[in-house]
């Protein structure tokens, strides 16, 4: 009986017929858009659209760049144990899109940037790029892992495989997957990707009112369980959730993700006009809406179905993140087909999104490591270092995802892992762009003491966990399951546990130091506001001390304008110059805005096998 524990069916054949089917499906949009693009003008036609790339389509990649597998399963088990407030973030999205539009779309845009860190070596130098690409791999890595991790932990629940195998399974897919990609490869693949997740999160929603009894029974129940109580205005920085720790931490937080990350600053700037490329974020910001919505839908479902029968508590799956999946075979079995669309949700997005990163993590180490340290390298040469470079990265991410286990809620660390790393380089790029006095050793510095900090804190929050008391996980109970029904028919008198009170420090084995219940009890959506603004004013303090109000002065094109603020439609004009016009605007080692490092690398590697196969 549905909602009442115990083991639930698993994957039918029609169930692994349209699982392998979506993804088959996603692999051939992919591969037929990179070899397809081969038959076009120019290489840079089917690696950056020509640059001439409309709002609509890119903003659907800019949403389905994060709804990997960790929106799909993380965030409506975020929404069965603490409630709706997580929703709250549509307000940040709404303040991210219009920061990142506004701000820093005018400045990228204008210097014709594909790359965010070619902005650190104009504004600073070659060493300060290094250590924020440095930056970039070890997060993107991490997220990686975590994208993996995801699908791979749906599947052992749903499909009863086990769970290191389907681990090593996915990477080894992607690992492949990603050495074909170009850029109307990834765009496309998100398209079909962010469709097949908001259809999952539907079919879920759909067949839980039919379960429950309607939306106003969901409704109810959610209110009655305190699901639904998500305007906290406590100020306290280390409670876990509240008004403020998600809008103003989860703003820049946001903000980091997608005005600085290098994947999304390469969407956008890749729309043919500045308004096309402002309002592909306003347009995705609304695709956060809807995708944040349907989640939150989704976990009040679960809720309401599992209100007397936690099957964490209950021993039915063995990790939060489970949740979502035993719920889909426990009321979708009974539709063939259903539950494997659920899976190839998370799982599609995963091949997306893994080998979008790997292919830029392939590309930014050869571009800003091989090359700058042996630039003599021939093309063959560099070809074979990408091949060994792609199964490297790939192993890599899978050990990440190893890791990732071990993390607790993946969307949590996953948002954790962004806002240590993000946050120091958003204050780098704010200084830069904000203060003309800042320079190369105020930048250093302040970057480099806020990542120590940040690090330090979300390290010791992951060593020593906050206290409930913090982090407010709500009641849940076994009451309803079928195993204690049965015991109390027998006549058992044994109390079913509930997780309704809430633990102390007693219960924690870990010795706890003083520290833990302060420091590291700090909300880690504070984790990237620590790092932004530490950065900045370390930064700002240390640039003028050193000498950065008599330095001289700084290209304007460089810092964020006047007219940059004011209105939506301000310089309408496209501002690619041409490769002649770069190259002479350039040092000489570095031909600005020409085209997008993480796909360099790409072009390279597809022209070689295609030279390849024509010769057999």
């Amino acid at each position: 009986m549905v909602g009442t524990g115990g083991p639930v069916a698993l994957f039918s054949v029609w169930d692994y017929v349209v699982f392998v089917a979506i993804v088959l499906g996603a692999a051939a949009i992919g591969l037929y858009q990179a070899f397809s693009g081969r038959t076009q003008s120019s290489s840079s036609e089917f690696l950056l659209g020509g640059r001439q790339m409309t709002a609509v389509p890119v903003a659907m990649s800019l949403t389905a760049s994060f709804m990997s597998g960790i929106t799909v399963i993380g965030t409506p088990a975020e929404a069965y144990r603490f409630g709706a407030a997580f929703w709250l973030f549509a307000f940040a999205y709404t303040i991210m899109s219009t920061i990142t539009a506004e701000i820093f779309v005018p400045v990228f845009y204008r210097l014709g940037i594909t790359s965010t860190y070619e902005y650190l070596e104009m504004r600073f130098n070659r060493l300060t790029r290094i250590i924020g690409t440095t930056m970039y791999i070890f997060q993107t890595a991490l997220y990686t892992g975590m994208a993996i991790y995801a699908p791979a932990l749906a599947l052992e629940q749903i499909t009863g495989l086990n769970l290191w195998g389907v681990l090593v399974a996915t990477g080894t897919v992607c690992i492949i997957y990603c050495t074909l990609g170009g850029l109307k490869a990834v765009i496309w693949t998100d398209v079909f990707q962010m469709v097949v997740m908001l259809a999952g999160f539907v079919a879920v929603i759909a067949r839980g009112m039919v379960v429950t009894g309607g939306l106003h029974k969901i409704w109810n129940d959610s209110y009655n369980g305190g699901r639904l109580n998500a305007w906290d205005f406590d100020p306290d920085p280390l409670k876990r959730h509240t008004f403020w720790t998600i809008v103003v931490g989860g703003s820049l937080m946001w903000t980091s993700m997608y005005a600085i990350n290098q994947s999304q600053v390469q969407r956008y700037i890749s729309c043919q006009t500045m308004v096309h490329a402002k309002l592909s974020l306003y347009v995705n910001m609304v695709g956060l809406w809807v995708t944040v919505t349907l989640a939150m839908i989704s976990g009040l479902t679960m809720y309401s179905i599992y209100k007397n029968c936690d099957p964490l508590t209950n021993g039915d799956i063995g990790a939060p993140d489970q949740l979502l999946p035993y719920l889909v075979m426990d009321i979708l079995a009974d539709f063939p087909g259903v539950p494997g669309l659920f899976v190839a949700a998370a799982y599609s997005g995963t091949l997306s999104t893994v080998s979008s990163s790997i292919n830029a993590l392939v590309a930014v180490t050869v571009e800003d490591f091989i090359k700058a340290l042996w630039p003599r390298t021939s093309e063959k040469l560099l070809f074979w270092i990408s091949m060994g470079l792609s199964v490297f990265f790939g192993a890599l991410c899978i050990g990440m995802a190893a890791l990732s286990s071990l993390m607790g809620g993946i969307l949590q660390a996953a948002l954790s892992i962004f806002g240590m790393i993000s946050g120091p380089l958003l204050g780098l790029y704010l200084l830069g762009m904000l203060f003309p006095c800042g320079n190369t050793t105020g930048g250093l510095t302040g970057l480099i003491t806020s990542l120590v900090l940040t690090l330090w804190v979300g390290i010791g929050a992951q060593i020593y966990p906050p206290l409930p008391e913090k982090t407010l996980p709500l009641s849940l109970s076994t009451d309803g399951c079928f195993s204690n029904l049965t015991q109390h028919l027998n006549g058992s008198t044994t109390t079913p546990w509930s997780i309704g009170g809430t633990p102390t420090a007693a219960s924690y084995s870990v010795e706890r130091p003083a520290i833990a219940d302060n420091w590291y009890s700090l909300s880690y959506l504070y984790f990237c506001p620590l790092g932004t603004l530490v950065a900045l004013i370390f930064g700002l303090f240390i640039s003028i001390i050193s000498g950065g109000c008599k330095q001289k002065k700084v290209n304007p094109d460089l810092l964020i304008r006047k007219s940059d603020l004011i209105c939506f439609t301000c310089n309408k004009e496209s501002p690619q110059l041409s490769v002649a016009e770069w190259k002479e605007k350039s040092d000489g080692n570095l031909a600005k805005g020409i085209s997008n490092p993480a796909f360099k690398n790409t072009e390279r590697n597809i022209q070689i096998i295609m030279e390849k196969m024509t010769r057999l």
